[in-house]
């Protein structure tokens, strides 16, 4: 696993350089099969299918989540960041406000789970290209 190529990542889609699929294309190439994005500890964590890991700290203050989850709202950001009408960051701050805590990348499985304070969750699959 190449730390530094995901510590790029980080702060290539903080800074709204990288979209989504370009972060797929790049931690796929690592060998990455899913990561979790830890808006509470402000942190990610990457997983291979070799049982490698790493912690890795996002150096950016996330809002607080709200503590109503509105799956509806988080569907209605995912759509607005593919059409490229916000950038990574406008995306955490309206996830947050619609109650997203942490959400999990299945790169393999092609999908991502959102989930919300008391257990809540939206899955959406990676759109068919």
């Amino acid at each position: 696993m190449n730390i530094q190529k995901i510590k790029e990542t980080v702060d290539l889609s903080l800074e709204g350089k990288i979209t989504f699929p370009q972060i797929v294309g790049i931690l796929l190439k690592e060998n990455i099969e899913s990561y979790h994005v830890d808006f509470v500890r402000a942190e990610n964590r990457y997983y291979t299918a070799q049982g490698e890991n790493h912690l890795e700290p996002v150096p950016h203050q996330f809002p607080s989540a709200a503590k109503e989850f509105s799956a509806e709202a988080v569907s209605a950001t995912i759509k607005k960041v593919q059409a490229g009408k916000i950038n990574y960051r406008e995306f955490i701050d309206e996830v947050t406000s619609a109650g997203c805590i942490y959400y999990i990348a299945y790169l393999s499985g092609k999908r991502v789970i959102y989930f919300g304070r008391e257990g809540e969750f939206h899955i959406e699959h990676f759109p068919k290209n």
